[in-house]
């Protein structure tokens, strides 16, 4: 299905010339205006330009604002590309480190419960030791192995 083109009359340095485009005719305007204006730009700079010498000065300028904002737009693109693979790397890196997270749990879950039994098994000597201890033991003096 082929776009319908828009005709649209737009003026530029005092001359009318009709534009055909695909684009809305508000957006031809637009282009047309800012033409018109780097235009008006370059002839009051130098009013000894004829209207030809203008224009190309004019299109040398916007051609130079074009291809400065087009490798603009590559270092943007490139940056953007380096900063989603930092992304990535940074996700990859989450990842990792929740499963490692996981992992020290598990450890120290394992290590609370040997914790609690070894801490059982002290109490356990503990109390063993404090009944040998509250038992009397002969002394010399009371007939024991002298």
């Amino acid at each position: 299905m082929a776009e319908e083109k828009n005709k649209v009359v737009v003026r530029i340095a005092g001359n009318e010339y009709v534009l055909c485009g695909t684009e809305s005719p508000e957006y031809i305007q637009r282009i047309a205006l800012l033409v018109d204006r780097k235009l008006q730009e370059i002839t009051r700079k130098n009013h000894l330009l004829s209207t030809s010498m203008a224009s190309v000065l004019t299109a040398i300028n916007m051609a130079d604002e074009m291809i400065k904002a087009q490798e603009a737009c590559d270092r943007s693109e490139s940056e953007l590309k380096e900063l989603r693979r930092k992304v990535q790397e940074l996700r990859e890196d989450v990842y990792r480190f929740k499963q490692e997270n996981e992992k020290l749990k598990e450890i120290q879950s394992n290590l609370q419960i040997e914790l609690t039994k070894k801490e059982t098994e002290l109490n356990e000597v503990r109390k063993t030791l404090s009944t040998l201890s509250n038992r009397k033991v002969p002394s010399a003096d009371e007939g024991g192995i002298s």
